[in-house]
């Protein structure tokens, strides 16, 4: 059987409460979102690359620096409706990929490791992925946790910690905001029913949970660093000096 076609797309809006102009912050004498999309250029299974957004300077900067862009509405309520828009304009993917615009250093072996376990699970409506949890983190609200079953499968995320650690310390698990859809799952996205536990965590992705659908989890060795706020982007910068990708 043929393999189908693998799209990744990276939503990229300008407006952002704790950092406006994020994709169009410098990293040496790149902008920030053009890092993302020439990483991801990186990976072997994507077939093309393209940043998504509501902006005319993202999609300048992106077109300037070779990168291709397309302009979605500025009326999503969220990245997964701005990817499903893009999936729309490319019919012959039957695999999307969702990137983080916010993660310039990411891995190739993150996204290639998402795709390969959608491509390996077709039966699993979506694929993301996580990477080892230091303890100290567990706590922590702003890093989701990812709970799997045997197989690799998704049986809960939550900002809380989750295992407890209640009788013994076992290891744990960050998630990490890359996706992998079907192509038709994707398209079907914003039909599923209003879902209590993605209002009550926050977290969109517990949406296709709650209406059944299963979501596998490839297990990064690394994480790049993600920026959120302009202290992270401070980090960024001296993670890229150090790896001598920027003077």
């Amino acid at each position: 059987m043929t393999k189908p076609k693998i799209l990744g797309v990276i939503p990229a809006r300008y407006g952002s409460s704790r950092f406006p102009g994020k994709p169009l912050a410098m990293i040496g004498n790149l902008p920030m979102i053009a890092w993302t999309y020439k990483n991801s250029l990186k990976s072997s299974l994507l077939h093309e690359v393209v940043v998504a957004t509501d902006d005319e300077r993202i999609l300048k900067i992106v077109s300037d620096n070779g990168g291709k862009a397309v302009m979605t509405s500025p009326d999503h309520p969220s990245g997964t409706d701005r990817i499903r828009e893009v999936a729309l304009k490319y019919p012959d993917s039957g695999i999307i990929i969702n990137i983080q615009g916010d993660e310039p250093g990411i891995e190739s072996e993150l996204i290639d490791g998402v795709a390969k376990l959608k491509l390996e699970r077709p039966d699993w409506a979506m694929s993301t992925a996580a990477v080892r949890l230091e303890e100290k983190e567990i706590s922590d609200p702003n890093r989701v946790k990812v709970v799997l079953d045997k197989n690799g499968k998704a049986l809960y995320f939550s900002r809380s910690a989750i295992p407890s650690q209640f009788k013994k310390t076992v290891p744990a698990y960050r998630h990490l905001g890359i996706y992998g859809y079907d192509r038709d799952f994707l398209l079907g996205y914003p039909d599923l029913p209003p879902s209590v536990l993605e209002e009550s965590e926050s977290l969109e992705q517990l949406r296709a949970m709650e209406a059944g659908h299963s979501i596998g989890v490839f297990i990064a060795s690394r994480a790049a660093l993600s920026v959120d706020t302009p202290e992270d982007l401070e980090l960024v910068v001296e993670d890229f000096k150090k790896k001598g990708l920027i003077p």
